[in-house]
């Protein structure tokens, strides 16, 4: 299994419990970003920097990642694509994309896009908050507990 970040736009808070916890849980992790990003010496952690053309992150993660690896982005079109590989997808905000729940995020995704291409004013996203930290820090320790546990019985 290996932990793929989305780093570009994850709060350095996200990035900090993820560090933890791949070093903790012996986890390779790869934060993947079109920027230098800096991580601690580890042979758990590492960055990728990719190209500065769009979509250049979304498409090495999608080529990358694999069935039962886990990702964390806020980009909702990359977690379209890598749910149905089944990839386990959270948001910094601790939101767990899944099959069930993806389409619809994704419509609502594309209405606010469309919105705002015909010239419409919609709400940014909120400012990350502790509780937030709390639930995207509960989320992943609950997926990556779900996937040791599925490693040792499978």
């Amino acid at each position: 299994m290996t932990l793929w970040v989305d780093a570009d736009a994850c709060p350095g808070a996200v990035k900090e419990l993820i560090v933890r916890a791949a070093i903790r849980l012996k986890i390779r992790t790869v934060f993947v970003a079109n920027k230098y990003i800096s991580t601690p010496e580890s042979c758990y952690v590492s960055s990728c920097r990719i190209g500065m053309e769009p979509e250049a992150v979304d498409r090495h993660i999608t080529e990358c990642a694999e069935t039962g690896d886990v990702v964390v982005t806020q980009d909702i079109p990359l977690a379209a694509a890598l749910v149905p590989k089944g990839a386990i997808v959270i948001s910094p905000h601790g939101v767990l994309f899944t099959r069930e729940n993806i389409g619809e995020r994704l419509s609502i995704r594309n209405f606010m896009q469309d919105i705002r291409e015909a010239g419409g004013i919609t709400p940014g996203p909120g400012m990350f908050s502790q509780r937030d930290k709390q639930r995207f820090a509960d989320t992943l320790d609950r997926e990556l507990s779900r996937c040791a546990r599925g490693k040792r019985s499978g």
